[in-house]
């Protein structure tokens, strides 16, 4: 008979045992930082109708990015984001929230694009969002990046130090109506301007020359990679207003604690989702992981599951495209998460089976790592092997007299010391390491 693989799907994780404490370890330190500031943490369903998510009938035409089946008459679908299921979640219980009402949720997400160095097709993401009905201030915009910040400060022992960009969206749909642009040429220049980086300047600006066909156009709208906004200060009543929300926020944002944050107008993000300010987050000591985190406002949160008007700013930290990513290529020392045993009991023989039990529920109760041996008939060379190779920090050997006096021999798995202590007296030294 053929073995069967063994690998997994392309694109799907599975990570070493150390690897996985490490990932832990960031993910508790992350979700800690999002309960302190309030987030109500959500665990959705990962299967959604199909009509949930997409607005298209044809499947044909569906985004390649979609895990899609049918189940008799009932079309369903992975979900690929968390907005969508906050979507619906927010709709269906807006009786049972109160608002602003801050939402947190740790979830798998599935695409099906082409796996690639940190873009895979399973992956964990980390989201946070404030809603409110009819109206919500831009101060939860600071908040959701301050409380961003927060989150990865808590981590940046691994991962460094990061910094945030700021772009508007506002700005860019006030002046595109002040250039006259029409609204397939707005489109087309969106996708530009958040291609920019990738392509670098000569292709964006053949990219505008295509599209706009307009000399004069195309310098306006490269003025502002090197000037800034400064050059459509009093052009329209509309990029005034864009240029003091920025200009203020940037301000709000150093009152919330917020370090490193700068204007980048180049920030565009979900052409068809955020109607208001964007923002990225970027890791400084590993520029190429390219954005850490992102979000931004969106003004119709649920408008085809509610006729209620429910405005959102919400941003995902692309948790599995970090801590993978670095895992993989090495850049990171994740040797302190070898092993979490902090002892290893070792019964010789099965009569001493019972006592070992009560010292390892003894241990366990101190919320002590205790791993047990339980293959008595295995001759003690391979039991002291084995408390090496899983790292324990000490052995507690337990033959006949051992059971006979009580006492336990505990072996230090670094030094080799050993000394005859009480169960008290071992939890006591286990505990001090």
């Amino acid at each position: 008979m053929d073995l069967k693989p063994t690998k997994p799907l392309s694109g799907f994780i599975e990570l070493a045992p150390t690897q996985q404490r490490f990932v832990d370890e960031c993910a508790g330190r992350m979700l800690a930082v999002l309960r302190s500031a309030g987030f109500s943490n959500l665990d959705l369903p990962a299967i959604e109708r199909a009509e949930v998510l997409t607005d298209k009938d044809n499947w044909d035409e569906i985004e390649t990015q979609m895990f899609l089946f049918q189940k008799g008459d009932t079309k369903m679908g992975l979900r690929y984001d968390g907005t969508v299921g906050l979507s619906r979640y927010v709709a269906g219980h807006l009786n049972d929230l109160t608002f602003p009402f801050r939402a947190s949720q740790f979830s798998k997400r599935y695409r099906g694009e082409r796996a690639q160095r940190g873009r895979y097709r399973e992956f964990y993401q980390m989201d946070m969002d404030i809603m409110g009905v009819n109206t919500l201030s831009t101060n939860y915009d600071a908040e959701i990046i301050s409380v961003i910040q927060r989150t990865l400060n808590s981590v940046a022992e691994f991962i460094g130090d990061n910094y945030v960009c700021v772009g508007s969206r506002p700005f860019w749909d006030a002046l595109f109506d002040y250039l006259g642009l029409s609204p397939e040429q707005k489109k087309a220049v969106f996708i530009l301007i958040d291609k920019r980086d990738k392509m670098g300047d000569e292709d964006f600006a053949a990219g505008l020359a295509d599209t706009l066909k307009n000399e004069k156009l195309e310098n306006e709208i490269k003025s502002v990679f090197i000037n800034g906004y400064g050059d459509f200060v009093n052009k329209s009543a509309n990029l005034d207003a864009a240029i003091l929300e920025l200009t203020n926020f940037m301000e709000t944002l150093r009152a919330f604690g917020v370090k490193n944050a700068q204007i980048d107008l180049s920030i565009t993000r979900g052409l068809a989702y955020y109607t208001g300010l964007v923002f990225e987050f970027k890791l400084a000591s590993f520029p190429e992981l390219g954005t850490a985190a992102g979000g931004g406002r969106y003004a119709n949160l649920a408008e085809k599951f509610s006729k209620t008007k429910i405005i959102g700013v919400g941003a995902a930290i692309g948790f599995s495209r970090i801590f993978v990513a670095l895992l993989e290529s090495g850049q990171i020392d994740i040797s302190k998460f070898g092993s979490p045993i902090a002892a290893a009991v070792l019964p010789m023989g099965d009569k001493a089976v019972p006592f070992a039990m009560s010292v390892v529920n003894a241990l366990r109760d101190e919320k002590i790592a205790t791993v047990v041996y339980l293959d008595t008939e295995k001759k003690f060379k391979n039991q002291i092997e084995y408390a090496d190779k899983i790292f324990a920090k000490y052995s507690l050997i337990i033959g006949e007299d051992e059971v006979n006096s009580k006492q336990i021999t505990v072996k230090n798995m670094t030094t080799g010391d050993q000394q005859k202590l009480s169960i008290a007296d071992t939890i006591k030294l286990v505990e001090t390491e």
